[in-house]
């Protein structure tokens, strides 16, 4: 049976556009990294403008993103860490000590901040974690700058008698409210408290929070309501909050 010329060249064009939208197994879409918190405090589009304003970063640091979400390490990214080597760079930060380092990303973008002759304590209660680390800090030329600890890292925080002009807090979530405790005495007058996953995936937003959740809403009510700090809750990637100390 013969059909018209216009059905024809129609049923062509349903047929091209159902083969061009045909997605062939060599080409999905790799999954997400494991630091990237979609559609959680932006739009899946506008958090890919975020990351692809970045730029590309070293060897070292993009193979530990890799590894980060190959083995599903928590990490802050890049585009936090860059946020945290800022401020220490506006502040001329020259001592950091880090709570829950893992395997050191965000201590190698601390270290590069404080330079020769700048100190940054990473501590991580997993002896695997910090002999991983210390090979990272090696190949990425920061070594000098890193003060190794392993073991508790609010215990370790306890024994320090000097101040910090940044204190980064990535512990366990239960813990945070313990930190606000520590933190003051051994941060100086303008230093920075910067604490990571503030916002938790949303979670604090939940009418029934869970024990972690529960922590971090304590700890962030209690973070503003210090006559200690200025502090802001900035919504990037999962939550950074930012306190000044007076």
């Amino acid at each position: 049976m013969l059909r018209p010329t216009g059905f024809v060249n129609a049923l062509h064009r349903i047929q091209f556009r159902s083969e061009r939208n045909r997605v062939s197994p060599s080409k999905k879409k790799q999954s997400p990294a494991s630091w990237r918190h979609y559609n959680f405090t932006t739009a899946g589009p506008v958090d890919d403008y975020l990351y692809s304003m970045l730029p590309k970063r070293d060897a070292v640091l993009t193979e530990m993103e890799e590894y980060a979400t190959e083995k599903s390490i928590p990490i802050v990214g890049p585009a936090v860490a860059r946020v945290l080597q800022q401020l220490a760079l506006m502040i001329n930060a020259r001592k950091v000590f880090e709570l829950g380092s893992a395997i050191g990303y965000s201590t190698i973008w601390w270290a590069q901040a404080v330079g020769e002759g700048g100190t940054v304590v990473y501590t991580d209660g997993d002896s695997n974690n910090a002999e991983r680390a210390r090979g990272y800090f090696k190949r990425a030329g920061v070594s000098r700058q890193v003060v190794l600890r392993t073991g508790d890292a609010l215990e370790i925080l306890s024994e320090e008698k000097q101040q910090f002009d940044i204190i980064f807090n990535d512990v366990d979530k239960e813990d945070y409210p313990r930190v606000l405790r520590l933190i003051a005495p051994r941060l100086r007058k303008g230093g920075l408290f910067i604490t990571d996953n503030v916002l938790w995936s949303g979670r604090v937003a939940e009418k029934n929070p869970d024990t972690q959740t529960r922590a971090i809403l304590e700890f962030n009510r209690k973070l503003y309501d210090s006559g200690v700090f200025y502090t802001t809750l900035l919504p990037i990637r999962d939550g950074l909050a930012v306190a000044l100390k007076r």
